[in-house]
């Protein structure tokens, strides 16, 4: 882990963060900008939970590899040949060498480029040429099981693929337990096994010049639809949503007049368990550190959100339709008319979050202060990532 003295973030300025909504400060403009607290904050914060870093379907098939750089480190998913996913560091475990540069299928073994040593796709060591000297590709005083890749705690849900950098977080069912839970009113006992992804209609990436944070805070709240998300607000406005905040890791808005499918002139098939009453319920929640979840009665959609560095970030969205019917031919025009629904709202965003970032380079600006009434989700999320920094710098 990086020592926490380079996190630049005085105590005081966290602890303005936890005091109560109307009294606090947000996080200080380094938070945002600084090279050196963007890997504190990978290795003191987003590591020592659950984050999410690709999604199972990017892996097509059994066999496949898709290296990641997960906030500057060297990470590899791997589909082995039974169908399952593990991540490891992506590195062999020789001289270090970055083993795997472009995603795609393995037909043997995966092989380092610098001496030619092989692993399987479960990360065991398989080859070590001439490791005992010329011809000689086998030692007894080296043993290849003590050095295969360095694998992380990983877990899929919901076509995401998480991961657990230091090893100790909880176990991830019960990480997200909670939001299952509180969702299973809405998609009853048969919940998120209905949900399929599709080729066409079923993604968008959009690259943002600000600070991952900065999305997640802006997803909480609702407070900026009038003026950000105009044709949204005529259908689903301000008044009509209310706030979510729960067990520390989940905050986001909900909505009592969600309409897209007259909006946009979708029908597509709905979940069987949705309450009648509710049919126009739908809400939106960040599930701490980088995830953005949504539900409606008819799709439900993730944002994994990418630290790319301290100033830049890439939203990857990816919808999933409610049973197999959903994903024919028949049902491509309304899966299509959807997700350009979802490109306009989260395109509307981006000048929010970047002009939010020009901010942080203003010496007249240095966390801002919150409404006591509209960015409580928002003041929820500073004061997960607060308390999380203050516990790093008080180890």
């Amino acid at each position: 882990m990086n020592n926490v003295k380079q996190s630049l973030i005085p105590v005081e300025y966290v602890d303005r963060v936890l005091t109560e909504i109307h009294d606090a400060t947000g996080m200080p403009n380094d938070a945002y900008t600084s090279k050196d607290y963007f890997c504190f904050e990978r290795d003191n914060v987003l590591g020592k939970t659950w984050t999410c870093i690709g999604f199972s379907a990017d892996l097509s098939s059994n066999g496949f590899v898709k290296p990641v750089d997960f906030m500057h480190l060297p990470l590899l998913i791997m589909k082995n040949r039974l169908g399952e996913i593990q991540v490891f560091h992506n590195v062999c475990s020789h001289r270090g060498m970055k083993l795997v540069h472009e995603s795609g299928p393995v037909q043997g073994v995966l092989r380092c480029a610098y001496h030619s040593w092989t692993y399987d796709l479960d990360g065991n060591l398989k080859g070590t040429p001439h490791v005992g000297g010329i011809g000689q590709h086998k030692d007894e005083r080296f043993k290849c099981e003590k050095h295969g890749l360095k694998p992380l705690r990983s877990a899929v849900w919901m076509g995401m693929v998480f991961i657990n950098l230091s090893g100790d977080a909880e176990a991830f069912s019960h990480h997200i337990a909670p939001l299952e839970q509180r969702w299973q009113a809405f998609l009853g006992e048969q919940g998120l096994s209905l949900l399929r992804q599709v080729a066409s209609g079923g993604s968008l990436q959009i690259g943002v010049n600000s600070n991952w944070k900065l999305a997640v805070e802006n997803y909480c709240e609702a407070y900026h639809l009038p003026w950000v998300h105009p044709a949204l607000n005529s259908y689903s406005r301000l008044e009509d949503h209310y706030n979510i905040m729960f067990s520390e890791r989940f905050a986001g808005q909900g909505s009592t007049a969600y309409n897209l499918s007259a909006t946009a002139g979708t029908h597509l098939p709905e979940f069987p368990d949705w309450p009648a009453e509710k049919t126009r319920h739908a809400e939106y929640v960040a599930l701490f550190p980088n995830v953005l979840l949504g539900i409606q009665v008819d799709h439900a959609f993730a944002m994994m959100i990418e630290p790319i560095s301290a100033e830049k970030s890439i939203e990857h969205l990816r919808l999933f339709y409610v049973g197999d019917e959903a994903t024919t031919e028949q049902y491509a025009a309304c899966r299509q008319a959807t997700l350009e629904s979802w490109r306009v709202v989260f395109g509307e965003d981006i000048s929010a979050v970047e002009g939010m970032q020009q901010g942080r380079a203003s010496p007249g600006f240095n966390g801002g202060v919150f409404s006591p009434e509209m960015d409580v989700p928002t003041h929820f999320f500073q004061k997960w990532l607060a308390s999380r920094v203050k516990q790093a710098l008080r180890a």
